[in-house]
């Protein structure tokens, strides 16, 4: 699946995830098993993923989950409701990520694979509010820019322009009590 992995994105996820989630935490990783769920594993987490359904329409593993934390690694953006997903988490803190929407670039499509499709491309702030929308509290934020290999004026602007933010949440109690 991956030709090569993304270093820096990686590093930076999981320096975040260590300063916010112990590794005693059950993980709920939004999505099918990847290279970065293997990662989270090596580094003593316990982490469960998502079976490939339709998040969509299919919110049952995430409304039973007895994980203490969910993961949403670059997976809101491929969901027509992104909403929905995030307003039925048990759990009591996420940390998710997403890319930012770039300016100079339109949000990715890939041609051979429907489910390699970006239905979303955020600003940090429709994220923000997105997550406060569906109840929850974001404790801590980090953006950082991802320069391509590449010549052009647009690789040029990746050298600067953040193209990926991550965020840590916590789920109020009063909301968490009431919602369930």
């Amino acid at each position: 699946m991956y030709a090569h992995y993304p270093e820096k994105r990686y590093r930076n996820t999981l320096e975040f995830l260590k300063k916010h989630i112990s590794s005693d935490e059950r993980i709920l990783d939004l999505g099918v098993p990847n290279p970065f769920s293997e990662i989270m594993i090596q580094e003593g987490y316990t982490v469960l993923n998502t079976g490939g359904e339709d998040l969509d329409f299919e919110l049952d593993h995430i409304r039973k989950t007895d994980a203490t934390v969910v993961t949403a690694f670059e997976i809101l953006e491929h969901l027509v409701a992104p909403f929905n997903v995030l307003r039925d988490i048990p759990s009591d803190k996420i940390l998710a990520s997403i890319p930012l929407r770039l300016w100079f670039a339109s949000a990715y499509r890939s041609k051979t694979d429907p489910w390699d499709r970006h239905y979303h491309e955020f600003e940090d702030w429709q994220f923000d509010w997105l997550l406060e929308k569906a109840g929850w509290e974001i404790k801590d934020r980090m953006q950082w820019a991802h320069p391509v290999g590449k010549v052009g004026i647009r690789p040029l602007l990746r050298r600067f322009t953040p193209r990926y933010y991550l965020i840590y949440a916590e789920r109020p109690q009063s909301v968490n009590s009431t919602s369930r």
